[in-house]
């Protein structure tokens, strides 16, 4: 499987939006991840579809993977696609008939994902299979970056792996040098890193080291 870093661009200089968008770019990680949050179905409000397209003005070249924790993602679909999605990820446990959605992000010319949260069974996203091109393990409870990796969470991707073996499986949450060594070893092959990345004087430095230790793991 093609291993893929994805700076999440939530841990980023908010007043410095554009820069950070390049500086990501530069680092040769793979695509960049946005955390859409609604205040809702999680507890914080991050940003909407205007920054999606900032970060496709920014740096058109730059994938753009999008991770929608919305109760209702449903009623946005067509604006972040409309704002420069390449992914659209949507949560096993939102408000909206997955099946229908997951058909529609694809309809769109997107890639679909399916994300489950720590507390929900992996079994949740078994009707789902046959439908995702992507599953995110979240490693930490969404809301809110620099929260410690739950290795709870680790058999969850090894499940998907065994089930799907071709599938890109994705965790977000506490991801660094260590935690992501276990992740890959469980059977992730895309690697969601905010705080890590975003503080690091050399995020160029830290991708590599990345993608170096979970390609040995």
């Amino acid at each position: 499987m093609k291993i893929e870093i994805l700076p999440s661009l939530l841990a980023a200089d908010f007043g410095r939006l554009a820069d950070e968008i390049l500086r990501a770019e530069a680092s040769g990680a793979e695509a960049l991840h946005l955390d859409i949050m609604d205040a809702h179905f999680v507890p914080n409000l991050s940003f909407g579809p205007d920054v999606v397209a900032l970060a496709k003005r920014t740096a058109p070249g730059f994938y753009r993977n999008v991770h929608l924790m919305m109760s209702r993602p449903d009623l946005y679909l067509e604006k972040f696609a409309a704002a420069g999605a390449e992914t659209i990820q949507v949560h096993v446990e939102a408000d909206c008939n997955l099946h229908v959605e997951l058909k529609r992000i694809r309809e769109l010319g997107l890639k679909n994902a399916i994300v489950l949260n720590p507390e929900t069974p992996v079994e949740r996203l078994a009707p789902y299979l046959d439908e995702i091109d992507e599953a995110l393990v979240m490693t930490v409870h969404p809301g809110y970056g620099g929260q410690q990796f739950i290795a709870e969470c680790l058999p969850k991707v090894t499940w998907l792996r065994e089930r799907r073996p071709e599938l890109d499986i994705m965790v977000d949450g506490g991801v660094n040098g260590e935690t992501a060594v276990l992740a890959a070893k469980a059977g992730a092959n895309q690697f969601v890193a905010g705080s890590y990345l975003f503080k690091q004087s050399d995020m160029a430095k830290a991708v590599s080291c990345l993608r170096s230790s979970v390609s040995l793991a």
